[in-house]
């Protein structure tokens, strides 16, 4: 089988996970089980990135060691992405020792290339961002103060460090973003214009930082938070040892990552991955953020949303559809309550709940509960059926480029166009006027119930699982080859007891 690397970026442990953490890890798994569907052999990471100074000043603030900080919020992110019906292969803690292991051999690779060296740092420097910034890059406050491009909080650092060459990989990484690395356009667009502007060489260690992995042989330093954290897409995979996972799996296909931590990805990490002699991954996508009614979500704002008590309070199918659907993925998207229960309410709700009821419920009680008889089909019939053929070529080039919302659009076309071709034919009618056309009609809407529920499992794992449960499909017969007209449903086949899959939610007063 083909083998599909995806990656999350590694989640900070200073903080409890959000709606913004929800909305990636979702992202991620909705492209990891579609490339399941398609036969592929997905190995998906998430984790958490556990050393840095925010992380140690936040945890003698609240009286207990780093360690037992990343231990607490790294189970949070855990049970955020059990909760969420993630269905990621590893979980990597920079606190592991097999990461710590990869960091440092990275390390010394780099070193022995040549790229490493020590030097005195003077420059300014973002705790939030973990990130130092040229003077030309900052931004100023209505006081004059300077702040990152991030609007974060900047102070001026001098320290002895350890430098990474990035400057002498400049016309390397514009080679590299000839080749469609980076996603979206506009994206690969910055980081071209940023990196044609001149690369200067980074620091790579901070001195005196006690929580984090410490310089291979100067334990006066450790290593700089980026170093660290980039590294955890190949020690998950067992580098630097020999193994089979790292061979099958690496170059990585996909790095999922927000857009404020694409330089890092696009710029550092495959200089480091160039320095260390390592194969760099094919492609990075930056998506957008999560705002709450179009304000970025903050701790001070008091405007962060908890994505388990949104999954329980609406469900966890409901909150994976609104965000996979809403917002074309790569752009910014807003949450509300009132934005999700009318989606949801619209589009599963209504039309795939109901027709789904309407169906299955008119097959028990008038087809001795097993799939209808499949008699002569007319044009209506065959239109309907042939629908899904013209549409999978792009169906699947859609979430191949990582399209969700259009692909999610385009499935619901096809539930739309079942829902018309229900109301039209009238099979209640039928019922007495031609029981063998009413028998047609309902095949026809099973059948399209079958494919719709093939496509919608990336994306409401649980609810389109009951959906191909109720027609008693196998579940090796679930995936993208079996849409095809060679794989339709066994006419007298039983299916099972229909129940309602997506009740409808309140309007929150």
């Amino acid at each position: 089988m083909d083998n599909f690397f995806i990656s999350t970026a590694i989640s900070y442990t200073n903080g409890p996970p959000h709606i913004g953490h929800a909305y990636e890890v979702i992202a991620a798994d909705v492209i990891a089980r579609f490339k399941r569907l398609e036969g592929k052999n997905v190995f998906f990471l998430t984790g958490t990135d556990e050393h840095g100074l925010k992380v140690q000043q936040k945890a003698i603030k609240l009286e207990i060691s780093p360690q037992e900080l990343a231990d607490q919020m790294s189970g949070n992110f855990i049970e955020m992405g059990r909760a969420l019906h993630c269905s990621n292969d590893d979980f990597i803690r920079t606190s592991e020792e097999r990461h710590k292991k990869a960091v440092r051999e990275i390390w010394l690779k780099m070193k022995n290339n040549g790229d490493i060296y020590l030097d005195d740092y003077s420059g300014w420097y973002s705790l939030i961002d973990e990130a130092f910034y040229n003077e030309d890059e900052l931004i100023k406050d209505d006081k004059g103060k300077f702040l990152s491009p991030n609007n974060t909080p900047v102070e001026w650092v001098e320290e002895q460090s350890y430098f990474f060459r990035l400057s002498s990989y400049q016309e390397k990484l514009l080679s590299l973003y000839e080749n469609n690395f980076i996603q979206p356009k506009s994206k690969m667009n910055e980081i071209k214009n940023f990196v044609e502007g001149g690369l200067r060489d980074i620091s790579i260690s901070r001195k005196g930082l006690d929580w984090g992995i410490r310089v291979p042989e100067d334990d006066d330093h450790s290593v700089y938070v980026w170093v660290d954290a980039l590294t955890n897409y190949i020690s998950a995979l067992k580098w630097p040892e020999k193994s089979d996972l790292f061979d099958n799996f690496w170059p990585g296909d996909l790095h999922l990552i927000g857009k404020d931590i694409v330089r890092f990805h696009t710029v550092f990490w495959p200089a480091f991955l160039l320095s260390a002699g390592l194969e760099l991954p094919k492609q990075v996508f930056s998506h957008g953020f999560i705002l709450n009614k179009g304000e970025k979500m903050s701790k001070s704002l008091g405007n962060i949303e908890d994505p388990m008590s949104l999954a329980k309070t609406f469900g966890v199918d409901q909150l994976r559809y609104f965000l996979m659907r809403e917002t074309p993925f790569g752009n910014d998207g807003n949450y509300s309550d009132e934005l999700l229960i009318n989606r949801v309410n619209a589009d599963l709700s209504n039309d795939l709940g109901n027709l789904s009821q309407r169906c299955l419920t008119m097959v028990k009680k008038n087809c001795d509960q097993s799939i209808p008889q499949k008699n002569k089909l007319n044009n209506v019939d065959q239109e309907l059926l042939n629908l899904v053929d013209r549409k999978k070529a792009n169906i699947i080039k859609l979430m191949s480029s990582y399209q969700i919302s259009s692909y999610i659009s385009e499935v619901f076309e096809l539930v739309s166009d079942t829902n018309k071709y229900f109301s039209d034919q009238k099979p209640w009618d039928l019922k007495t006027s031609d029981p063998a056309r009413m028998n047609t009609v309902l095949w026809i809407s099973c059948e399209m119930l079958r494919r719709i529920g093939i496509l919608l499992q990336p994306v409401i794992p649980i609810g389109s699982s009951k959906l191909l449960d109720f027609l008693n499909i196998d579940s090796d017969k679930r995936l993208i080859n079996f849409l095809s007209d060679d794989y339709v449903l066994e006419s007298g086949k039983p299916i099972k007891d229909p129940e309602i899959i997506f009740p409808k939610i309140d309007l929150i007063k």
